[in-house]
């Protein structure tokens, strides 16, 4: 799916996938944004909730795939996750705004946007790795490693587009 364009001067400019790449960052970083905020405004909330289930008597009569998401090492996770919430708000709020400005430079085709994106998604990854632990991502949160890996691997093939310095 390569998009060519032409400007005024009649240079033609290939796009090739960047356009929907850089628009799926923009949702995906203002996802990240709004969600930093969330997990910010709500962790407390989240571990007294995740403590008061565990201790319910009604606890036992929970499907398996419930029991199993509220492990105690689930529970130390979320505290430490509480613990480390400013943290983390920080480096969602980084990892955000760097995406966007990433895509931004990426939209006028310039290198330095490439760069400016990649470090909005391996700080969070490793500033998370370093507050809370690499158990966050087992299961099912594995997809908060696997969405970065392959939009690394599907920019870095269109960087051969990127022809501004």
């Amino acid at each position: 799916m390569s998009t060519t364009f032409t400007e005024e001067n009649n240079i033609e400019i290939n796009y090739g996938s960047l356009k929907t790449l850089t628009v799926l960052t923009y949702v995906g970083s203002s996802i990240q944004l709004i969600m930093g905020l969330w997990q910010y405004a709500t962790a407390d909330k989240r571990v007294a909730d995740m403590e008061k289930q565990m201790a319910s008597p009604d606890f036992d009569k929970m499907p398996d795939f419930v029991k199993k998401m509220m492990t105690p090492e689930a529970l130390q996770q979320a505290k430490a996750m509480a613990a480390n919430n400013l943290p983390l708000l920080v480096l969602a709020l980084i990892g955000g705004v760097l995406g966007i400005m990433g895509a931004m430079q990426m939209r006028k085709l310039k290198m330095q946007g490439y760069y400016i994106w990649l470090l909005s998604e391996i700080v969070p990854v490793i500033g998370t790795v370093i507050f809370v632990g690499t158990s966050l991502f087992s299961g099912f949160a594995i997809i908060g490693l696997i969405f970065p890996l392959v939009f690394i691997i599907l920019y870095t093939l269109q960087r051969k587009y990127l022809i501004n310095k």
